[in-house]
């Protein structure tokens, strides 16, 4: 069985995971945007109280808020960390995104990643994880999928009753909703789900109730630009 622990970070709000398998006293850690050492502290005094002990670190993307602890947490535990290379512009320098805060240096991160790629299978803490590369809100984003215990880690991709923000840079709403559509609202319906931010929920609910993934919601390109001709009309 698989286990969880849902820590909320900083002053976004940003998820990270703690995640670990019966019997293993090893444990897999998904954004750590822990933005103060109190974060910190919390976190691993966690890991010590369980007897954890962390052997990878997976981003769902490269934005500051969920990459803000990385470099604390290395000079304890220095294990990979696994990111898709599409991010590596924003994660040196997560301000870029921002217009006006491109200059800031507490958003730059000089973090050395393994690279990630769609389907590719990862295992950490006894556990293997699909990767599914889902860009629209930055170029890089990934959700981690696990069909054994049927949880997706969705990042900032995909949220309960909502979607990633596309307005920054990097940002493609189009690529976002088919993202969405062809790689993940075709998971098992009760897939649970982690966000990036915010509760949990499951595919089949965001599937039916989201209302950013309704009818007519659909990227451009769906349709011809010249129209549909409707008999009788």
């Amino acid at each position: 069985m698989l286990h969880s622990r849902i820590f909320t970070f900083n002053p976004i709000g940003t998820n990270c995971v703690v995640l670990w398998a019966d019997g293993q006293t090893a444990c897999t850690l998904v954004d750590p945007g822990m933005s103060s050492d109190e974060g910190v502290k919390d976190l691993t005094d966690f890991l010590k109280a369980h007897g954890l002990t962390p052997d990878a670190i997976l981003l769902t993307h490269g934005h500051f808020d969920h990459v803000w602890g990385v470099e604390k947490l290395l000079k304890l535990f220095p294990v990979p960390v696994y990111m898709h290379p599409a991010d590596k512009g924003i994660l040196a320098n997560g301000a870029s995104a921002f217009k006006g805060m491109e200059d800031l240096k507490i958003f730059k991160h000089n973090i050395a990643t393994t690279d990630v790629a769609d389907g590719q299978v990862i295992n950490t803490a006894g556990t293997p994880w699909t990767v599914i590369h889902t860009p629209g809100h930055t170029p890089g984003c990934v959700c981690y999928y696990s069909a054994d215990n049927s949880l997706l880690l969705s990042g900032d991709t995909l949220f309960a009753g909502s979607i990633g923000r596309t307005d920054l840079g990097g940002g493609d709403y189009d690529a976002l909703i088919r993202s969405i559509q062809q790689k993940l609202l075709t998971l098992p319906g009760d897939t649970d789900v982690i966000p990036g931010h915010g509760q949990p929920t499951t595919i089949a609910r965001e599937g039916t109730s989201n209302p950013f993934l309704q009818p007519f919601n659909e990227p451009e390109g769906d349709f011809p630009e010249e129209g549909i001709a409707i008999e009788g009309i």
